[in-house]
């Protein structure tokens, strides 16, 4: 495999250039499960696992590879594995609030390019949940395209276009049906030698179908969907970085069922600038557009300039942001506190001996 034709740019070469000279190789992570990777390298595909002390020296989800990245490796050339020492700096990286309730991030995908937010034209066709995956694309660094699949299904086409297109300014909107193989062309752009796109969207908005048709080859296995619900069953479990015909590798991520913003100011400014450019106009720097007087976000929603839903779903998405951002103050106050009182044992043990 020819390191190009993963990815590989100067951003990640001026990187490994010092480990390079150290006659380290370099691979970059294709499927990853629990304790072991699977790597692409120019040696073509390869097991490894991490060292001790890549392991030892990682504190969090993130200080672990992820899909998409790029790794210094030591190839054991008579096993035909490989040790992973570092990982390369994240180009972009796609991350959410790990599942539960501890404030952790954890990368789904590193390195990405472009993102194909996957939403369905059928009975799941959900405005709130597009603007979520827009927050979480801005943030990551990879640029934004709406996919919206399964038009066939959707008797209000102009409609849905036009809603999806006022919550998304300026972003591309691409309209297929992957099963019936129609609208596909208008991805390819996005799919050139070397360009790494990542699927997100929720639980059977057709990913799976998508990737295949991309492919030419049933590489994911659909179930069909079960009837009543639209959705297909929770099919893809790991997540895969996949060679396309076209040079392009696609990754297909599991349906994230519970979607949860990992920091997200930047995105949410990008996702809702007509509700920031009015709230400039607000009487108030800091007027929480609730009865304040003065109030240009209220007034345009009287006027009808503004639709209800959607500034509830700014306020919604705004309040969880300032709860993470709390969260996250005071897990790193906590550390900190940790810190020294590490280094005060360590000087009293010192002053002991």
């Amino acid at each position: 495999m020819n390191l190009n034709s993963l990815g590989w740019s100067d951003f990640f070469a001026h990187s490994f250039e010092p480990y390079h000279q150290q006659g380290f190789s370099v691979g970059r992570v294709a499927i990853e499960y629990r304790k072991t990777y699977t790597l692409y390298s120019e040696q073509g595909e390869i097991a490894a696992e991490i060292t001790g002390k890549l392991r030892h020296r990682a504190t969090q989800p993130q200080d672990f590879p992820a899909v998409g990245d790029w790794v210094v490796i030591r190839i054991r050339e008579s096993e035909g594995r490989a040790t992973i020492h570092e990982i390369l700096p994240r180009k972009s990286k796609f991350s959410r609030k790990t599942v539960g309730s501890k404030t952790e991030e954890q990368i789904v995908a590193a390195n990405v390019d472009t993102v194909f937010l996957v939403s369905g034209l059928d009975g799941d066709f959900n405005l709130r949940r597009i603007e979520r995956y827009l927050i979480l694309a801005w943030e990551s660094g990879a640029n934004p395209v709406i996919v919206l699949n399964k038009a066939d299904l959707c008797n209000s086409l102009e409609d849905c276009l036009a809603q999806v297109e006022a919550v998304a300014i300026g972003v591309p909107v691409a309209v297929l049906s992957a099963t019936s193989n129609q609208g596909l062309d208008a991805l390819k752009p996005y799919l050139k030698p070397g360009q790494t796109v990542a699927l997100l969207g929720s639980s059977g908005v057709g990913k799976s179908t998508i990737t295949n048709q991309l492919k030419g080859a049933v590489v994911q296995t659909v179930q069909a969907v079960r009837q009543g619900d639209d959705r297909g069953r929770h099919t893809t479990t790991h997540r895969e970085l996949i060679l396309l015909p076209t040079g392009g590798l696609i990754m297909d991520t599991p349906g994230m069922r519970e979607i949860q913003i990992w920091s997200g100011d930047e995105g949410l400014q990008e996702i809702f600038a007509d509700i920031e450019t009015l709230a400039q106009e607000c009487r108030f720097r800091n007027c929480q557009h609730n009865n304040e007087p003065g109030c240009a976000v209220q007034q345009a929603l009287a006027e009808e300039r503004l639709d209800y839903s959607r500034f509830l779903s700014y306020q919604k998405l705004q309040k969880e942001l300032n709860y993470l951002a709390r969260k996250q103050d005071q897990r790193s106050q906590l550390a900190e506190k940790e810190r020294w009182k590490k280094i005060h044992k360590a000087m009293r043990n010192h002053h002991k001996h």
